[in-house]
């Protein structure tokens, strides 16, 4: 296929004005926060050598500038936010109360439909199946190795190894573990998991072909990724646990079993919610997994990639925006949460 510049000409264009405009209003913005700063920074530090040298009483800055000041240096915030966010949010839910045209309103039939339609009920069901094994699995397995290769031999490089899937991403970690699934008829296998099947006597299967195992293999690549990001958080947690309260315990002669459950455990309960809330928002909003495994067919799909179908694929604006709509809503409590949570922190 022989490439014809000319062709391409309009494309590298509009390219070219792309990445002109985003120079020119990214580069705009820093310079706007770097030298407005400074300049009043130097005026101030003028006004209280001249106060200091006259011996006159040092200016005040009046509230109300200082309203102006803090307006300033968050609108370009509050002006990303609005455009980047709240603007779809609004549209998101207004084109989840109309047609999959957008040409007139049809008020809740597209929610209606999600509980409805025995395939988008599949769909809630393997999200569900998703937020209850992840986080509580990936925390699990995080809190084990937290704990075992805590003040071990080789500690950095074992917590290199468990930490380096956090390192591969969604798509990357999901065509490695492809290849483990694999499956190639009779005779020797590709994937990992068949040959050790056939290596034990077995049959080899098609595992991505069936349901629901398919799907409890999909989330073995989401643990297997975030249990490293767990055992960060959780080992962080358990060397921050003063030294003397291990001390005391160890001194009233108890066992490392009671050691865990009666002093590790509620010390770190709040990293713990932390690595849970954190796990439990992340696969509500998986995507790139299941897109890359299987496409979502044999019965794997989830929220965000049935999402992504019915506005992309089908065409269905209304119903894409309505299953948008919906896992925003499952979000708003676990954040909700994680914000009280937060605050009882400060306060106690």
């Amino acid at each position: 296929m022989k490439f014809d510049f000319a062709d391409q000409q309009p494309k590298f264009l509009m390219l070219m004005y792309g990445l002109v405009a985003f120079v020119v209003v990214v580069g705009g913005l820093l310079l706007l926060l770097d030298v407005v700063p400074a300049w009043f920074a130097r005026r101030r530090e003028a006004q209280l050598v001249a106060a200091s040298v006259s011996g006159a009483p040092l200016p005040r800055r009046p509230k109300q500038r200082e309203g102006i000041f803090a307006i300033f240096f968050l609108l370009p915030t509050l002006l990303l936010l609005t455009i980047g966010l709240v603007v779809p949010a609004i549209r998101t839910v207004l084109l989840s109360l109309m047609n999959r045209d957008s040409s007139e309103w049809v008020g809740l039939d597209n929610f209606g439909w999600m509980f409805s339609d025995d395939a988008i009920v599949r769909v809630l069901i393997n999200t569900l199946i998703w937020v209850l094994l992840v986080p509580l699995v990936a925390t699990g397995f995080g809190l084990i190795y937290a704990v075992l290769v805590d003040k071990a031999r080789l500690e950095a490089v074992a917590k290199s190894l468990i930490f380096l899937p956090m390192a591969i991403s969604f798509v990357g970690a999901s065509i490695i573990w492809k290849f483990v699934y694999a499956y190639r008829g009779e005779g020797d296998q590709i994937g990992l998991l068949n040959q050790i099947v056939v290596s034990l006597g077995g049959e080899p299967k098609q595992w991505l072909l069936e349901s629901p195992l398919n799907t409890l293999l999909l989330i073995v690549i989401m643990i297997w990724i975030q249990a490293g990001f767990a055992m960060v958080v959780l080992s962080a947690a358990i060397k921050a646990i003063p030294g003397d309260i291990v001390e005391a315990a160890r001194l009233d002669g108890v066992s490392p079993w009671q050691m865990f459950w009666q002093i590790t455990m509620p010390s770190i309960r709040p990293a713990l919610i932390v690595v849970m809330v954190t796990l439990t928002i992340a696969t509500l909003k998986v995507f790139d997994i299941v897109r890359t495994s299987t496409n979502g067919n044999y019965d794997t799909s989830v929220i965000a990639n049935e999402m992504y179908n019915q506005a992309f694929r089908y065409s269905e604006n209304g119903r894409g925006s309505a299953l948008a709509v919906f896992l925003f809503i499952l979000v708003i409590p676990v954040v909700i949460y994680q914000i009280r949570n937060l605050r009882q922190q400060r306060e106690g």
